[in-house]
């Protein structure tokens, strides 16, 4: 989870101004935030998350301690392809996430019949993934997805609307997964280059190759 810190500052004359840090991630704003209470200066330390939620530093401590031991810090990065000769779409997941202080990457994909097109193959890597997500056991998170469909993206980011109605069926799907599984979704459109992971897995799925693999990093 990425966070704002906001604090109030008493100088020894007894001014007082609000700073706020860019955003950083809760575990670093944390330690800052126990650097600058040392000071004994702080008279207010809060932090904002993403959904401008206020978090008091005994509250931020208390959920990151919570979910130690469970998946968190999540980026998901996504592809799906679609091979119009075989009809097969091929899935790719890459999952990056924490957990029990370690840190480590995730790489799956699979071969599916039954789709029509590429755009139906992008959805149903996203769905995928969210499948990977729940076997994990993530849940109640914030978490980053990344993908090049722009199609995807930006439908979920509200941006476009879904014409067809196999497409919105798949979004629908995606957003009941979302709920169920009480994940906050922050989506991020990125190039085909920067995708790479998650395309290289696609392809290779269509291929017959599978992938499941899960690394420390």
């Amino acid at each position: 989870m990425q966070v704002v810190i906001e604090w109030i500052y008493t100088s020894p004359k007894g001014k007082t101004t609000v700073f706020q840090s860019q955003e950083i991630s809760a575990e670093e704003a944390v330690l800052l935030a126990e650097d600058i209470e040392k000071t004994g200066r702080a008279k207010q330390i809060l932090f904002v998350d993403q959904h401008d939620s206020s978090w008091t530093v005994k509250e931020l401590k208390s959920y990151l301690k919570g979910i130690e031991t469970e998946p968190h810090n999540i980026t998901i990065y996504f592809d799906g392809g679609f091979d119009w000769e075989q009809k097969t779409a091929g899935l790719g997941c890459v999952i990056y996430y924490d957990q029990s202080g370690k840190s480590y990457r995730l790489r799956k994909n699979a071969s599916v019949r039954g789709l029509t097109s590429n755009n139906e193959a992008e959805y149903a890597a996203l769905h995928f993934c969210l499948q990977e997500l729940e076997i994990l056991g993530a849940h109640h998170l914030p978490i980053r997805i990344l993908g090049d469909s722009r199609v995807v993206i930006n439908h979920l980011n509200e941006e476009w609307p879904a014409i067809e109605e196999n497409l919105y069926s798949w979004a629908n799907k995606i957003e009941a997964k979302m709920d169920t599984l009480g994940l906050q979704p922050q989506y991020e459109l990125i190039s085909r280059k920067s995708n790479g992971e998650a395309d290289r897995l696609a392809t290779q799925a269509i291929s017959g190759i599978e992938i499941i693999a899960t690394s420390e990093r």
